[in-house]
C-alpha cells in the first residue's frame, strides 16, 4: 500500500508564506506526476500545481508567480512553497501522486488526507 502524508499547513497573515510538504511511503516502485489540489468551503476541489517525473511544472492561473512546486525523488516528497498568500488561498490542500506500487501492473492515483491553510486579512 501507499500512503501520502501532508504537513506544513497553518494560519498566516495575508502576504505571508507557508511551505507544504507531502511524503509518500509504502511499497513504491516509481512515482510519475505529483500534484497539489485545494478545496475551499463550498467549492469544488481544484488543481493548484503539477510536477512531472521530468520536473516540468504547471500552475493554476490564480497562483502562478506566487507558488512553486518541487520534488525530491530520493525522499518521494513533493513541496509547495506558497508566497504572497491571499485570503482567497484559504482551503484544505491535498497532494496527489501517480504511483506504480509493488505488486501492481499500472500506475494508480493516491491522495493525502489534506492540510488546512488559512490566510487572514
Amino acid at each position: 500500500q501507499v500512503q501520502l502524508v501532508e504537513s506544513g499547513g497553518g494560519l498566516v497573515q495575508a502576504g505571508g508564506s507557508l511551505r507544504l510538504s507531502c511524503a509518500a511511503s509504502g511499497s513504491i516502485i516509481s512515482i510519475s506526476t505529483l500534484d497539489w489540489y485545494r478545496q475551499a468551503p463550498g467549492k469544488q476541489r481544484e488543481l493548484v500545481a503539477t510536477i512531472t517525473g521530468g520536473e516540468n511544472t504547471n500552475y493554476a492561473v490564480s497562483v502562478k508567480g506566487r507558488f512553486t512546486i518541487s520534488r525530491t525523488n530520493a525522499k518521494n516528497t513533493v513541496y509547495l512553497q506558497m508566497n504572497s498568500l491571499k485570503p482567497e488561498d484559504t482551503a484544505v490542500y491535498y497532494c496527489n501522486a501517480i504511483v506504480l506500487a509493488a505488486g501492481t501492473l499500472r500506475y494508480s492515483s493516491y491522495w493525502g488526507q489534506g492540510t488546512q491553510v488559512t490566510v487572514s486579512s
